[in-house]
């Protein structure tokens, strides 16, 4: 774990270290968000967060590569190079749409094109394995891996994209969801079904680093937006993650005599939250016959908030969910008994009943009607 500790230490601090920088240079070189159809912000706010996250994942990924613990994911593997390219990619598309406006078609061949580096250099999923079938899993042949990396990797991309709509919404969620994933991995690691230089775990805890980092300058009230480039970014990670961790095994962990995790499964439930926001989106706007990349205000956390949260209760509310999913993917593994997820389900219910029937949306009587009264936090 000393080598974790380092890597994300080093990410972390050289994060938060150069968005101090970025703040600076923003106003000067036009990288400014201004308030449009999904900001819950009346002024213009710097957007180069995501310069001084991708930063801090070049540190740390700098870093790993020279410590010995973790000799055997940079040795002989291209695998560190596919996910520098790829990363690097997915930023400058997301920097470029954040300085000028970019078409969707675009902005998605960008995508493509970093998920396609990843798949070119062996970032590929391996199996893909279906809970409650009647079959193990499905070898994917190598005409349909590339397919599905670049899949993972855009829907990924903008699920993440589209949930960072509040401050400190996606950095929280990728901190949980992060930090989950990496203690999956983990659990496989030590039940011999994750080999030791898998590089998932590794692209984890930087991910979850660079966030923490970037959390103090974006936490409401933010000082500072990752913009589309930090957004996009993380999702390349998680997908990274998702990717080497849950598609690299053909075996099953369980253990469990209640519920059924496949590796694959587990890290889809951990990152349900940005991932259902994003299924809901593309719904909504096929009915509405309206760009699957058109911004609106229908998001999650604007429910939320027209519920009558505030920001950052509906920010917690998010991050709340996201943990207690990731619990629910989580303590099976380390208990072997699916009974622990009695408590989590009366949690989750608790949970949807403060979501939607806290104090804090009042009704007040105006004139013989009823009108929501919300409270800012």
């Amino acid at each position: 774990m000393l080598g974790y500790s380092i890597v994300g230490a080093v990410g972390a601090s050289t994060t938060f270290l150069f968005a101090f920088v970025f703040r600076r240079i923003a106003p000067r070189i036009g990288a400014v968000a201004f308030p449009g159809a999904r900001s819950v912000h009346a002024e213009p706010m710097p957007s180069l967060g995501g310069a001084a996250m991708f930063l801090g994942f070049l540190a740390a990924m700098a870093v790993a590569s020279q410590l010995d613990q973790f000799h055997g994911m940079f040795a002989d593997s291209s695998e560190p190079l596919g996910i520098l390219l790829g990363a690097g990619v997915m930023f400058l598309t997301g920097a470029v749409d954040d300085l000028r406006e970019v078409s969707p078609p675009a902005k998605v061949a960008g995508q493509v094109l970093a998920g396609s580096l990843l798949s070119l250099f062996g970032v590929t999923m391996l199996f893909f394995r279906v809970p409650f079938a009647s079959y193990q899993y499905i070898v994917l042949s190598p005409d349909l891996a590339p397919l599905v990396t670049v899949v993972a990797v855009v829907v990924l991309a903008n699920a993440l994209n589209l949930i960072d709509g509040l401050d400190g919404l996606a950095a929280g969620i990728v901190i949980i969801a992060g930090t989950a994933l990496f203690l999956y991995a983990d659990r496989l690691f030590k039940a011999g079904l994750l080999e030791g230089s898998n590089i998932g775990p590794l692209v984890a805890v930087i991910a979850v680093a660079i966030c923490a980092g970037f959390l103090p300058h974006n936490f409401s009230p933010a000082r500072m937006f990752m913009g589309d480039a930090g957004a996009m970014f993380l999702g390349l990670l998680m997908a990274v993650t998702t990717i080497t961790v849950g598609g690299r095994t053909a075996d099953e962990f369980s253990g469990q005599t209640y519920f059924f995790f496949a590796p694959l499964v587990i890290p889809i439930l951990i990152l349900a939250v940005p991932v259902v926001d994003t299924g809901f989106s593309f719904v909504r706007r096929v009915l509405a016959r309206k760009s699957f990349l058109a911004a609106d205000r229908e998001h999650l956390h604007h429910r939320l908030m027209r519920l009558g949260h505030g920001p950052r209760r509906a920010v917690v509310i998010l991050w709340l969910w996201t943990a207690l999913l990731s619990a629910v993917a989580l303590i099976p593994t380390y208990t072997n008994r699916g009974n622990a997820l009695v408590p989590l389900a009366l949690a989750g219910l608790a949970l949807l009943l403060f979501t939607y029937f806290h104090p804090g949306l009042r009704l007040r009587r105006a004139g013989g009607s009823e009108v929501p009264e919300e409270v800012i936090d």
